[in-house]
């Protein structure tokens, strides 16, 4: 991983493009009626059998790549299926690529994609407003039977009916044990007095207010007004209080590693591709966020069936064991741990690739939310972070 370009190096500008836009009040419009599709209507015959072409967009460092006598798992797809891929990595922010497909997607035109990766809440939001056609499963039998336990049956597709989870990341603290002692906790990060001043928080609204919720003991995935504006103000009294250095996107790792930042929020996949043996990444004794990016065919794919096999492919645990070995992310193939053996043994064990069964049980995930949440609380987040 070291000094490539991570899918959570992109989002190092994205999240103050979305709070930024959230600050303006131009959070893009999903709910108004012309942008809302019916995936049944909105269709075109599947050029599959006649084509074997599909276009896959995705974020930037997300798979693996030919290498000295290595064959990536796209070349390999290719080669079983005689299938050729347009792949780009051109996600490069929700928001931003939500700008490139909106004008198509929500007036029933092609996107000029078969497939593309975006994060829970933008997947969520496609596919209530019907932008995302429901996947033939049983031409994705591999996804079904192997999908891990933890990112079954979330609340805004509990079927993975139109989802399907590409990788998967943890969001917790991490503190650099050369320059502090052991954090175990996020309320730490917002009242140690040893850390004052040299904590850091992310500027992503889903994650660190859903670890300030944890840490007052209500549910990220299902709160309330009060819950939220409690979690506002404990947010507000740390800033206030000179407690936090900064709210930044990853580059919070070299901070971390010179000792600018003592302990810090924290995403498992930038821990890890720091390979430094002084940075922990710790799941807080409240408990964890949990995310994922997925793969989703938009309406007016023409090469739907190709999409799905795609799909089917990399949830094979050989061929996610080769993925993960190479992305460092949380792998979402239940069987992928077993296959690692073969690939690469010293990552078996990886907690940050496969999470123990205990470590999962205190993942939480973010309540998708209605267009004037998102507007009201990207509004408020914004408005305490100075985003």
């Amino acid at each position: 991983m070291t000094g490539r370009i991570s899918r959570r190096t992109a989002l190092t500008g994205g999240a103050g493009i979305a709070l930024g836009a959230a600050s303006l009040g131009v959070l893009p419009l999903f709910g108004t009626p012309d942008r809302q599709q019916d995936p049944a209507t909105c269709t075109t015959p599947d050029l599959s059998e006649r084509q074997a072409r599909l276009v896959v967009s995705n974020w930037p460092g997300y798979i693996d790549e030919d290498d000295d006598g290595y064959v990536s798992t796209l070349t390999d797809f290719q080669k079983r299926t005689g299938i050729d891929v347009s792949y780009t990595a051109d996600v490069n922010d929700n928001l931003e690529f939500f700008a490139k497909v909106v004008n198509q997607l929500g007036s029933c035109q092609s996107s000029k994609r078969d497939l593309f990766m975006l994060t829970d809440w933008m997947a969520a939001r496609m596919i209530q407003v019907g932008w995302i056609q429901p996947l033939d499963a049983a031409k994705v039998p591999n996804l079904h039977a192997n999908l891990i336990d933890s990112l079954q049956g979330i609340g805004w597709d509990p079927d993975r009916t139109y989802s399907a989870p590409w990788q998967s990341g943890l969001t917790g603290i991490a503190y650099n044990k050369s320059k502090v002692g052991e954090v175990r906790s996020f309320e730490e990060l917002l009242s140690r007095p040893d850390l004052k001043g040299r904590v850091s928080l992310l500027t992503e609204m889903r994650d660190t207010m859903g670890l300030i919720m944890l840490s007052q003991g209500a549910d990220p995935a299902d709160f309330d007004e009060d819950d939220w504006d409690n979690a506002l103000d404990r947010l507000r009294k740390a800033r206030n209080d000179g407690q936090i250095r900064a709210f930044t996107g990853n580059e919070y790792i070299q901070d971390l590693a010179a000792g600018n930042v003592l302990a810090c929020e924290a995403w498992s996949g930038d821990v890890a591709a720091a390979e430094d043996e002084n940075l922990v990444f710790v799941a807080p004794e409240e408990g964890q966020m949990i995310w994922s990016d997925n793969m989703l065919i938009p309406n007016l794919a023409e090469h739907q069936a190709n999409a799905e096999e795609w799909i089917n492919y990399y949830y094979d645990p050989e061929v996610a064991a080769k993925l993960a070995a190479y992305v460092w992310y949380i792998c979402p193939v239940k069987g992928a741990q077993e296959a690692m053996e073969k690939v690469d043994p010293s990552l078996v064990e990886n907690p940050l690739i496969f999470p123990t069964t205990e470590s999962l049980a205190t993942t939480h995930s973010f309540m998708a939310l209605e267009e004037f949440q998102i507007r009201a609380y990207e509004g408020d987040f914004a408005d305490v972070t100075g985003g």
